[in-house]
């Protein structure tokens, strides 16, 4: 129990407890300011200012109208030691790998995805080697929910040359998704790399993945190349920086 002269972090240290012992659970409104500020033996503003802390975690999130609602989601996994294999992409015939992710923890994913022709933007351009002023790439946009929670945005970049006339170009890639699509073509990924830098939302981002300004998202630029050191892929992935957790694993020397 919280006494009267408590620092509103503590307060926010004891309902996040709260929260991880699933006396609030996922998804459940949480009581109000006044109600927790009675229960606690604090002030509404330390309560507030509490709330707050647990905001910008993302462990909690306003919604309008109704109140304060913990976060439906725990923190996800994307584990970069796995996900790129085929094996896990296409483990029961779902198509891709966030889809063998999110079916493991027994979630439901969907999309809203614009597919087609497209310009890329420069830096893209540069890395996959095609026209920056042209409708030089295939670009698979999509906005990605799991049980109805946004969860990520991602942009696919394919060059023209690589997908036009195959299911790369269309909306239902096939059990596996573009990745296994490219190694049936001839463009077996041998090699990834990802680029990541934490940035604030931009709005339209914000609107969607139900963040606030000062939060952050991780941006990962991620490019797929073939054993002959060809960039066929760049995938653009925008993730709210409380709903992942990043695990990435690789060959050490051992000296």
């Amino acid at each position: 129990m919280v006494t009267p002269g408590d620092h509103y972090r503590d307060v926010a240290n004891t309902i996040r407890q709260a929260i991880h012992e699933g006396v609030y659970p996922r998804g459940s409104l949480l009581p109000t300011e006044d109600k927790l500020a009675e229960e606690l033996h604090v002030n509404r503003a330390t309560v507030n200012k509490a709330l707050g802390v647990l905001k910008r975690e993302g462990l909690v999130w306003v919604h309008m109208g109704v109140g304060t609602r913990v976060h439906e989601l725990p923190p996800i996994l994307r584990d970069a030691a796995v996900r790129h294999s085929r094996a896990h992409r296409e483990r029961g015939g779902v198509r891709g790998s966030l889809a063998s992710e999110l079916d493991q923890l027994g979630y439901t994913l969907d999309s809203d995805n614009t597919i087609g022709p497209g310009r890329p933007p420069a830096d893209v351009a540069d890395v996959l080697g095609v026209a920056p002023d042209s409708d030089s790439v295939i670009v698979r946009a999509r906005r990605m929910r799991a049980e109805g929670v946004p969860i990520q945005i991602v942009t696919s970049y394919i060059p023209r040359d690589i997908a036009d006339g195959t299911p790369i170009a269309e909306r239902d890639p096939g059990v596996g998704g573009i990745s296994s699509r490219l190694a049936e073509l001839g463009y077996a990924q041998a090699e990834i790399e990802e680029n990541l830098q934490v940035r604030p939302p931009t709005p339209e981002e914000a609107r969607f993945l139900r963040m606030t300004p000062d939060q952050r998202v991780i941006e990962i630029f991620h490019t797929g190349w073939t054993a002959t050191n060809r960039a066929v892929k760049v995938n653009v992935y925008i993730l709210p920086s409380f709903q992942w957790n990043l695990r990435y694993r690789y060959p050490a020397d051992p000296v």
